[in-house]
């Protein structure tokens, strides 16, 4: 609470949250309802972000925009962490063959062009934001382990982990009471961040056309929209834009604090 930019990036995202919430509710119009009568018009009292060439609402589409980015976001970013945590710290626990395979997994998935990998399987699902989060995530969370491992093999020559071993304890129990609590703080940095990358990653998807497709609506499909009548109809960019930038700020003006408040080694966190 002392790091006033984190507070501010909480309450940004606070407020954005409640706008995906609340924000259905003061809308005249559905996404996917047209309004021949107002075909791309500015903003206006009945439009109020205006509309597209279609007649589409914009407010309602940035609404719905806005609620699956951060579907997509925090599913993805829960995901990518909890497998990078299960699989890190047991690789590092373990040892032996499993931790050779997991090892093995890892580095090849490093290798891999990824991005290509989520753009053909996302095209195929027909932009089925469900489809593109379970890509996502499966395709995200080897960089994160491979941290975790590095980190969970001083913490597997602890002695509470060795006295642990001793009184019998499972090796299962050893890796979820002991070790992963103990690594709590980068998991939670990691978590934040990885709400921005998926974002983002999701944003440039949609934007080159294989992420969420129409009838359902993203930040990043609005934006891509938006991008190709800036000059005549700028509002159709600026907001799904402006909406994007809050939420990528926000949310990494609060790993910022966090990485403050919880990592020892932080200068920023000894000055507060």
């Amino acid at each position: 609470m002392r790091n006033r930019p984190a507070v501010a990036g909480i309450v940004i995202f606070i407020l954005l949250v409640l706008f995906a919430v609340i924000g259905p509710l003061f809308q005249k119009y559905d996404h996917i309802e047209l309004d021949f009568l107002a075909l791309s018009d500015a903003p206006n009292a009945d439009h109020w972000f205006g509309t597209n060439n279609s007649g589409n609402d914009l407010y309602a589409m940035v609404v719905v925009g806005l609620q699956r980015s951060m579907m997509i976001a925090v599913g993805v970013s829960v995901g990518t962490t909890v497998i990078s945590a299960l699989v890190g710290a047991a690789a590092a626990y373990f040892g032996g063959w499993f931790e050779k395979t997991a090892l093995a997994v890892i580095h090849f998935l490093m290798a891999v062009p990824t991005f290509l990998i989520i753009a053909m399987i996302s095209n195929d699902s027909g932009g089925d934001w469900r489809v593109i989060t379970i890509v996502l995530i499966l395709t995200n969370w080897f960089i994160a382990a491979r941290t975790i491992w590095t980190l969970s093999l001083s913490i597997r020559e602890r002695e509470y982990i060795q006295a642990a071993r001793y009184m019998g304890v499972s090796g299962f129990r050893i890796v979820l009471r002991h070790m992963i609590p103990n690594i709590g703080s980068l998991l939670v940095i990691n978590f934040t961040l990885g709400v921005v990358s998926a974002v983002m990653l999701e944003t440039g998807l949609s934007f080159l056309g294989f992420g969420v497709k129409l009838p359902d609506v993203s930040l990043g499909s609005l934006i891509g929209t938006g991008s190709g009548i800036i000059t005549s109809a700028p509002w159709m960019f600026f907001f799904p834009a402006g909406a994007l930038t809050l939420l990528t700020v926000s949310m990494a003006l609060v790993a910022d604090g966090l990485r403050d408040a919880l990592d020892p080694t932080s200068a920023a966190g000894g000055r507060a």
